[in-house]
This record gives C-alpha cells, structure tokens and sequence, in this order.
C-alpha cells in the first residue's frame, strides 16, 4: 500500500507516469526502505495508466463488494419498516447500553474508592 501512495503522491507532483527512482524517493524520505520487487511491480501495473481512471475503476470495483451496513438497510427497506426500523434499532441499542451502565453500578466499588 505504502508504494501505491507514493506513486499516487509522485503523481500529484505533476510527474504524468512516476518511475520506480520517484518512488524510491519518496519512501526514502520517510525513512522506508524500499523493496525492489514491489515496487516494479506497482510502476509496471500502472505504467501508461491514468491515475484518474485507475481511481474511477476502483470506484466501480467497491461498490460490488457487500458490507455489513448495506445488509441491515436492505432487510429493512424489504420488511416495509420504512425508517421506524432503524430507529427502534438506536433505541434498542441505547437501553441495552443504559443496562450495562447500570449493572456496573451494582458492583459496590467506584474507579477511585
């Protein structure tokens, strides 16, 4: 990763295609020592590439990757919960969050006694 952002910070600088010597620069100033073998093969994947496109492509390639949150939204929207399912959702976090507070109040000791 740390390779891909100096080649993406090379290219901020204005170089339209970074060499693996503007790389090596850039790592070196931050006290990296760089290893050959990657980072040929992030100049020869990128090579001839435009950042900007490279960037847009991965765009497209996250927005197919399933996360948790978007599970949760969909189970909702289908049930025909609307925006109560959500938020009867907060509500029961925050009362099992108030239980939990007040069992640690039941201890019979305190943080500074």
């Amino acid at each position: 990763m740390r390779y891909v952002a100096a080649y993406l910070l090379a290219a901020l600088s204005g170089k339209d295609s970074p060499n693996a010597a503007d790389i090596k620069k850039i790592l070196e100033s931050v006290g990296i020592e760089a290893d050959d073998a990657r980072l040929d093969k992030v100049v020869s994947e990128l090579d001839g590439k435009s950042v900007e496109d490279v960037i847009a492509q991965g765009y497209g390639k996250l927005a197919s990757v399933p996360s948790g949150g978007a599970v949760a939204v969909a189970a909702s929207a289908g049930s025909g919960g609307g925006a109560a399912a959500p938020a009867a959702a907060e509500e029961e976090k925050k009362e099992e969050k108030e239980e939990s507070e007040a069992s640690d109040d039941d201890m019979g000791f305190g943080l500074f006694d």
